[in-house]
């Protein structure tokens, strides 16, 4: 890949990845289905490592925004810090024993039927949220059944095309608890999930280097880099916008158009699909 053509592609994947991550409608989704109409190469997990390094800056957005939540996370009493690493613990097992299953599987030539069914979900969910939210007259503060709920929906948000913002705060509302408090705490729980994946795929990429095995470290040169380096920051830079705009939705619980678009998407996944255009 040349130079400029790393640079703007990655640019396209860093401001998506920045107003996707927290809007309901999966990041993941739409970076695996960018790649695929980009042309970027989705093998040998070449993918998982550009989707994460893009999630960095949007991490990046969460720690500016959420600063003195995440240092209120320390202090007496730690129950917010307990139910956070509980609520991570079963993206935490799923994704290290099947992320390389589901790499492959949105990787293949059924990718866009897979991201065409999840997206379909999502706006499902979100329907479902917006009946439930607009319904309940005494939300209660947020807590263990809200929690551990929303962990197991992040979870299966490890699935591109299931939004983990949009399905933790479905869990978290439809547990009764309070819409601003669910939104806080969804947002908080995308930093230990993105970090440990980071962590773990650059152990992974560094092994196999040492071991002599096959690794996209290899295949990464210096325009890769450049572009990945643009992509996270505007990633960053995006993702703040987004935030604010989220957390401003969900105080409406207004969902509708996330629904819609959502549908439309997963139409054009099927449409591109059946036409073996991808």
């Amino acid at each position: 890949m040349g130079f400029w053509e790393a640079i703007w592609k990655s640019s396209v994947l860093g401001i998506v990845q920045g107003l996707t991550e927290f809007l309901p409608v999966s990041s993941s989704g739409h970076l695996t289905l960018l790649q695929k109409l980009l042309g970027f190469n989705t093998e040998g997990g070449a993918l998982t490592f550009i989707n994460i390094m893009m999630h960095l800056g949007t991490l990046i957005a969460v720690f500016v925004v959420f600063w003195k939540d995440i240092l209120g996370l320390f202090k007496k009493p730690l129950k917010p810090l307990c139910m956070l690493i509980v609520a991570t613990i079963p993206a935490g097992v799923i994704g290290l024993v099947f992320s390389d299953k589901i790499d492959a599987l949105f990787s293949g030539e059924t990718a866009l039927l897979y991201l065409a069914l999840c997206f379909a979900v999502t706006a499902l969910m979100l329907l479902v949220c917006e009946f439930i939210a607009k319904r309940q007259k005494a939300p209660r503060a947020l807590g263990w059944r809200s929690t551990v709920p929303m962990g197991l929906m992040q979870a299966v948000a490890l699935f591109p095309g299931i939004s983990r913002s949009g399905s933790t705060i479905v869990a978290g509302t439809v547990s009764g608890a309070k819409r601003d408090e669910v939104a806080k705490f969804s947002f908080l729980m995308s930093i230990p999930v993105i970090l440990g994946s980071f962590l773990v795929e650059i152990a992974g990429g560094v092994k196999d280097v040492v071991t002599g095995e096959p690794s996209y470290f290899t295949s990464i040169g210096a325009p890769e880099i450049a572009g990945m380096a643009c992509g996270v920051v505007l990633s960053a830079l995006f993702g703040f916008l987004a935030v604010k705009w989220m957390l401003k939705i969900i105080r409406k619980a207004n969902y509708m158009g996330f629904s819609v678009y959502l549908l439309c998407l997963s139409l054009g996944c099927f449409w591109l699909n059946a036409l073996g255009l991808y």
